[in-house]
């Protein structure tokens, strides 16, 4: 017995001197369980196939806030350090800054202090600033990194109406980002438009070599999402809207997202019984919806907190279609990935954003719903008349976006992407 022990001790040991090092350099992971925390979790666990993964992150600071984790610990064959940072209130812009900066030094000094010659890196775009400590890191210690872009800067700030396509800081953050793209060893977006956008940029300031740009989307939450029957959802019954044909937006109420549109519709369709507008989630807009919804008695919309995500496959049955809103200028900026959770639940979606987008081209390749351009309300109440019209249509529009989300956005097909695209 003690000889077989042995044996396998010496196999597992033997296998991991053979891996090669993967540094996955992320403000948040496990136990946060909010959007970047439980991708770049699901991410860093899936390379132990054919890496010896370890994790710089920082302690909890959304979903699980108020939770301290370990400063250092192994968690499912993955080594994980802490470090230490400001937890300040992030919908205040200023604290919102500090906590970035103290993140971002905090990680690169115990990247400096860690990671040794001709090792490896993937570091995650989020905070913004992260990338770039990841890089000047690497650069002193002679590592190798590569990058996963889940969101990109300025256009962000840019669509979000916060900072002049022209100005000074714009023209600064683009030639950054060409050096720190330029020096990545490979990069990983979420969409084809994003692909596109940063291959573009990266051409227009290179001598014609540059690092391989891979699409790997993020994947739906199949472990915890299915389709469940509406007559049986205890939301609808508590809320009292089962007998309406229900939109739901679930999730981060950010400058991003075009709530003023549902909204828009919503006060069109105020006197129309058929329909209600289901909200749940938090963030900067959330005020100003509660505030529209009472100042103009928008009966027909709902607005309720964040539920958890164990949750989640409640609240995202709790509708007839599912709403993916993008304001204007987001074409290769993000990919919503409450687009694959609906998708799983097996809703149908409802998009604005613009043609071509990534969320454009999912919806026509799986026929999982429609998409109308931002900041339009008129058209929006338009489709969602035909939506209605056509509603017998739903079921098997359902069934194809919950066959799509287990054959193509599954974390078993992300991750293959992953370890054939890094090892």
């Amino acid at each position: 017995m003690d000889r077989e022990l042995n044996f396998r001790k010496n196999n597992v040991e033997s296998d991991s001197q053979n891996k090669k090092t993967l540094w996955v350099i992320t403000e948040l992971y496990y136990p946060e369980n909010n959007q970047t925390g439980y991708y770049m979790t699901g991410i860093a666990e899936g390379l132990t196939k054919n890496f010896n993964v370890r994790v710089i992150c920082g302690q909890p600071n959304y979903a699980a806030r108020g939770t301290f984790a370990p400063k250092r610990e192994n968690h499912k064959n993955v080594e994980i350090f802490r470090v230490w940072s400001t937890t300040l209130n992030k919908d205040i812009i200023f604290l919102r800054l500090i906590n970035m900066l103290t993140i971002g030094f905090s990680i690169f000094f115990k990247m400096v202090a860690k990671i040794k010659k001709d090792e490896e890196m993937l570091v995650v775009s989020a905070p913004p600033t992260l990338p770039f400590s990841a890089a000047l890191a690497a650069k002193l210690r002679g590592a190798k990194y590569s990058l996963i872009i889940q969101d990109k800067y300025p256009e962000t700030l840019i669509a979000v109406g916060k900072v002049n396509p022209q100005s000074f800081f714009v023209r600064i953050l683009n030639s950054f980002n060409i050096w720190l793209y330029q020096g990545a060893k490979k990069i990983i977006v979420v969409g084809r438009d994003m692909q596109a956008l940063v291959i573009s940029q990266i051409k227009q300031s290179s001598d014609g070599k540059f690092p391989p740009v891979e699409v790997i989307q993020n994947w739906a939450s199949l472990e915890e999402i299915e389709p469940m029957p509406r007559n049986n959802n205890q939301l609808l019954r508590q809320l009292k809207i089962a007998d309406k044909f229900v939109f739901l937006y679930a999730g981060n109420m950010g400058h991003p997202q075009d709530i003023e549109s549902i909204v828009g519709c919503a006060e069109k369709l105020k006197m129309d019984e058929r329909f209600h507008f289901l909200f749940i989630g938090s963030g900067v807009k959330r005020k100003w919806l509660e505030r529209e919804v009472s100042e103009k008695n928008l009966s027909n919309i709902t607005v309720l907190p964040p539920r958890s995500r164990s949750e989640q496959n409640i609240f995202l049955n709790a509708c007839d279609v599912g709403l993916v809103p993008l304001v204007k200028k987001m074409w290769g900026v993000a990919m919503p990935s409450r687009t694959y959770n609906l998708m799983a639940a097996g809703k149908p979606i409802l998009a604005l954003t613009e043609n071509n987008s990534e969320v454009a081209k999912v919806i026509e390749d799986e026929k999982v719903g429609w998409y109308v351009s931002p900041n339009d309300p008129e058209a929006l109440c338009k489709i969602i008349f035909e939506i209605f019209e056509n509603r017998a249509t739903l079921p098997e529009m359902g069934q194809r976006a919950r066959l799509s989300a287990l054959e193509k956005y599954s974390v078993e097909a992300a991750v293959e992407k992953y370890n054939n695209f890094l090892n």
